[in-house]
């Protein structure tokens, strides 16, 4: 994934909603976006942003009480959303999901995939649960999107599908040379990320994922992100040109619940970088991009 300079001029560097609306703005309250794994951290300051901004903002989330939760605290401050219960893990409730966005929104604009999971303490790393990470963090991301696809609208201020990543997610922390060669493919297709997934899970099943040059921090998490990433350059390969730009952001160490409250910076400052990216100008909207960090300007390659 290459990089391209935004325009700095469309966003002011002040963190207020208002800030945020710029005078070649495209968006508006008819523009629809869907938020996954909203109800705490990222997911819900960016919901949040989004609302501030006024778009139509579909907060999800798999415990239906923690999401109600979640949008009746932005109904008080004045920050109506929709809600419906959605685990991303379960090809069910993506149906279910689906069915409902169908039967009370014409068309869809935005998409992030924020929904995610990891079982490891900050300085631990086990791949106990990796078949649940993987089936959380590529698989039912990528199951929600293809269900999802043939909703986007099509339309000059183009749709978009963000998919939150992380640096951990690089091809850099791959060490074996014969598996990171699967995903440097010229001609990388959905079968070899999914035969990449395949051979990790084969790996922590049998013990030796240690040994065969997987990542070493967070190694299911990685590996998870690893196969977003590179779904994400796939995905965007597909629909280049067809009015739909896809990209990934990495917010950086954020404090969350997954990093125990630990981080450099907030959720909400996360949040609104994720909200500049996402509402671009749709001429300088780029796809097929990693962006990292809280500086919107600052990309990097995978």
């Amino acid at each position: 994934m290459k990089s391209q300079e935004p325009d700095p001029n469309y966003f002011s560097s002040s963190s207020s909603s208002s800030s945020l609306v710029s005078s070649t703005k495209w968006w508006s309250k008819e523009t629809i976006a869907i938020v996954t794994g909203a109800n705490k951290g990222i997911g819900f300051a960016l919901v949040k942003r989004l609302a501030e901004l006024g778009l139509t903002v579909i907060l999800t989330a798999r415990d239906v009480e923690r999401g109600q939760r979640a949008v009746e605290s932005l109904s008080e401050k004045g920050l109506p959303v929709n809600f419906f219960q959605l685990d991303v893990s379960d090809p069910s409730s993506i149906e279910a999901f689906v069915s409902w966005f169908k039967s009370n929104f014409a068309a869809l604009d935005i998409l992030v995939n924020n929904a995610g999971v990891s079982f490891n303490d900050i300085y631990k790393n086990t791949v106990e649960h990796a078949e649940t990470v993987i089936r959380t963090n590529f698989y039912g991301a990528k199951l929600l999107t293809e269900s999802l696809l043939p909703l986007f609208r099509r339309s000059p201020s183009k749709s978009r599908i963000l998919n939150i990543s992380s640096r951990l997610g690089t091809l850099s922390k791959v060490r074996n040379p014969n598996i990171k060669s699967i995903l440097e493919d010229e001609e990388l297709s959905e079968e070899q990320i999914e035969r990449f997934v395949g051979l990790f899970l084969q790996s922590a099943k049998n013990g030796t994922w240690k040994s065969q040059g997987w990542p070493e921090i967070w190694t299911d998490y990685a590996v998870s992100k690893l196969a977003l990433n590179a779904y994400t350059m796939v995905l965007a390969k597909r629909y280049e040109g067809e009015g739909i730009s896809v990209n990934s952001y990495c917010p950086g160490f954020t404090q969350t619940s997954m990093t125990q409250g630990q981080g450099s910076h907030t959720a909400d400052e996360a949040a609104d970088v994720g909200a500049r990216l996402l509402l671009l100008h749709p001429q300088q909207l780029p796809t097929a991009k990693f962006y990292i960090g809280l500086d919107p300007f600052v990309k990097s390659n995978l």
